[in-house]
């Protein structure tokens, strides 16, 4: 696909110096110069500033807004000379009457630390990220994505011990019986499957009323991307699918997908959703999709801005697929 890493999250050329994670000494090194940028993250929303062009805020290491802090830092990796990090703040306690929206599917709730200048403040991820540059984007999924699973990995599934964070952040070691743990990522499947001029929407139960976007799920072991799409979209819609092919690819950090946005041909129209995967699925028109899109839908939302349902349609409708 031309425009497969242009979605949001993908293709900015980060460097990760992977290679330093391990060297505790140099990372000690990087994260005490005056130029270290690290970035607070609180209850998985990054730090934020700016009203017409919202950008990554980051602060020195040693900046109070640390002091809630319970673990160390994560090391990002490098861009221009300069050392990137992101430090978990989760443990900050927001006032009461600001966290009311805080994991709710639309969170347009913004909190301000009392440490940080005006104008700072942590924002849900999934509703400003069509609103972030290239970079911004992909170090707000790493950071995002990482912290997620640190908050649910904290013991080490061989033993149960506690386990302690090592390699700069992207690894967790047991003291016990010296397991390691890596970042996990769970493969998800995410179709355009069509039919002439239609195309195959669906939505959950939770979704904002009249929300539809593409089917997807999650991979199975010992399955192919092909045989994925297929089986999920039968078991969603009880719509047939032949060809597959791949398009594109996005992080998806909520908490630790990969979706693989893929194309597919349906071999059946008929329409049987199972109700315990989504609640509504149905075949809609270009016609139809870019009159949600334009606001002159009664029935229909678009899906969500910055998503990779969004890229595939908006690729689809403009015939730039290929």
């Amino acid at each position: 696909m031309k425009h497969a890493e242009s979605v949001t999250f993908g293709g900015s050329g980060f460097e990760r110096a992977g290679e330093l994670r391990g060297d505790a000494d140099k990372l000690a090194e990087l994260l005490a110069a005056d130029t270290a940028r690290v970035m607070p993250v609180w209850r998985g929303k990054p730090l934020i500033k700016g009203e017409d062009h919202i950008s990554l805020a980051f602060v020195h290491a040693t900046h109070p807004v640390f002091d809630d802090a319970r673990e160390a830092p994560v090391f990002l990796g490098i861009d221009d000379g300069l050392a990137y990090f992101a430090r978990d703040i989760s443990p900050w306690k927001a006032p009461e009457n600001d966290i009311s929206k805080v994991g709710d599917f639309v969170d347009d709730s913004e909190q301000r630390h009392p440490a940080l200048p005006d104008g700072q403040r942590f924002a849900e991820l999934r509703r400003i990220m069509s609103l972030l540059n290239i970079r911004d984007a992909e170090l707000a999924a790493m950071s995002v994505g990482v912290f997620a699973w640190h908050r649910t990995h904290k013991f080490c599934a061989r033993c149960g011990e506690r386990s302690n964070i090592a390699l700069g952040g992207w690894q967790r070691s047991c003291p016990a019986c010296g397991g390691q743990h890596f970042p996990r990522t769970d493969p998800v499947v995410i179709m355009l499957i069509t039919r002439g001029n239609k195309v195959l929407i669906g939505r959950s139960p939770h979704w904002p009323e009249g929300m539809y976007s593409l089917l997807a799920g999650f991979m199975e072991p010992g399955e192919t991307i092909e045989a994925a799409v297929r089986r999920e979209v039968f078991e969603e819609s009880g719509i047939r699918v032949g060809a597959v092919g791949y398009l594109a690819s996005q992080p998806w950090p909520f908490p630790s997908s990969l979706m693989i946005g893929c194309w597919g041909e349906a071999t059946t129209d008929d329409i049987t959703i199972d109700p315990k995967e989504i609640e509504d699925a149905i075949w809609t028109t270009r016609e139809e999709i870019m009159e949600a899109w334009a606001s002159r839908s009664s029935t229909l939302i678009a899906a969500r801005k910055g998503a990779i349902a969004h890229f595939l349609i908006k690729n689809w409708l403009s015939d730039t697929l290929s």
